[in-house]
């Protein structure tokens, strides 16, 4: 509502692209990749990067359109109206999770051999952070890189990796030193043709299931130099910064699922006949219906306060936990509501409810828990 404020007629282009080209590209095929469990990312990616899409607010000189944050969330919100989680989350994890760190700490190099060919669409990108014993504890990690003359012997594992099977180049978190304290990771760019790389294994989730996640395997594998990003030890540093953009990419993608999944529901309810009546009539369906676009339109409101704030230069490490941690306990309400409203038909597969009813229990848990977050928001407060 009132998005007229905030968009002009150069945004309302943008957003006209990429909506149509969901329209056409994507979402006629993505019955067929949640079946296949996967999608064919450098097809899609090569598209997307043509037309500007992966890059938005990328510097051009790296293949990227030099536009602002509004750009990037118009881009993020048409995409949140793919047919699925899966595929959103595997252009985000592309725009916003693995070559933020590139563009704001990587050498002149690693932007022009990965950070460019990623925004082109012509590189897949993952972000390997994540691993068995260390999760939401990214301090926990025990994935090490050693620095032996003019490599780093990078061994461990990491899992649950978005777009695993099909990456390029994964941005990786390893611990560098064993000195206590956060100087003791460092990030790099880690080619996936290198010898001594393996995908251990395909994840099979309970949702997001057009997304290839993967568990990957470094065994003795020799990293060049030059593939630190920034300075070694500020790695841990450098990637809670990434995370802001991660996470931020999140509440687009929630806002705007939750008010389709509603308008969606809305119309089941319509045509719903139950005891003479259709379920709409109901007082307290309705109810709770506007209940809940009455919290994604507060959401809303607070991803573009945010997108202000960033504008500023300010720093929204608070704000965008919060949204957060409210847009991923609100999509868990709205989603199993909405499954319920649908009653016997919300439990079938072939209905658009029950998918993301499955997809959208990610959101809480993803790129740090919904626990987290509070616990990140109580420090800003100092309590």
């Amino acid at each position: 509502m009132g998005s007229e404020m905030y968009f002009n007629k150069e945004h309302d282009l943008v957003r006209k692209a990429v909506r149509d080209f969901v329209k056409k590209e994507i979402n006629p095929h993505v019955d067929e990749w949640e079946e296949a469990g996967m999608t064919p990312l450098h097809d899609l990616f090569k598209k997307m990067g043509d037309l500007g899409f992966l890059g938005i607010r990328y510097d051009e000189k790296y293949g990227g359109e030099g536009l602002d944050y509004w750009y990037e969330t118009i881009v993020l919100e048409e995409c949140a109206r793919i047919d699925c989680g899966g595929v959103p989350m595997a252009i985000s994890v592309q725009s916003n999770m693995a070559t933020p760190a590139i563009d704001e700490f990587g050498s002149e190099h690693l932007k022009q051999t990965y950070l460019k060919p990623a925004l082109k669409g012509e590189m897949v990108a993952a972000i390997a952070v994540t691993e068995p014993d260390a999760g939401s504890d990214v301090a926990a990690i025990k994935t090490t890189a050693i620095k032996q003359g003019n490599h780093y012997l990078l061994n461990g594992s990491k899992t649950y990796i978005t777009n695993g099977l099909q990456a390029d180049f994964l941005t990786l978190l390893a611990r560098t030193s064993e000195d206590p304290g956060y100087h003791c990771f460092s990030l790099f760019v880690v080619p996936t043709n290198l010898p001594g790389f393996q995908v251990s294994k395909k994840l099979d989730k309970l949702g997001m299931r057009s997304s290839d996640t993967a568990e990957l395997y470094f065994d003795n594998m020799k990293i060049p130099v030059e593939n630190l990003i920034g300075v070694e030890g500020e790695g841990f540093i450098q990637q809670m910064q990434q995370f802001q953009h991660e996470r931020f990419s999140a509440l687009p993608l929630t806002y705007v699922s939750i008010k389709e999944m509603i308008f969606e529901t809305i119309e089941y309810l319509k045509g719903r006949i139950v005891f003479g009546k259709p379920l709409i009539k109901k007082q307290v369906l309705r109810h709770r219906l506007a209940h809940w676009l009455a919290q994604a339109e507060s959401l809303q409101q607070m991803a573009y306060h945010i997108v202000r704030m960033k504008m500023e230069g300010q720093d929204v490490t608070r704000e965008i936990s919060m949204g957060k941690l409210l847009g991923g306990n609100l999509l868990n309400d709205v989603s199993a509501g909405c499954l319920q409203m649908h009653g016997g038909m919300g439990f079938m597969n072939e209905m658009k409810i029950s998918r993301r009813f499955r997809d959208s229990r990610l959101i809480s848990i993803g790129a740090g828990a919904s626990e987290v977050m509070s616990e990140i928001i109580t420090k800003t407060y100092g309590f």
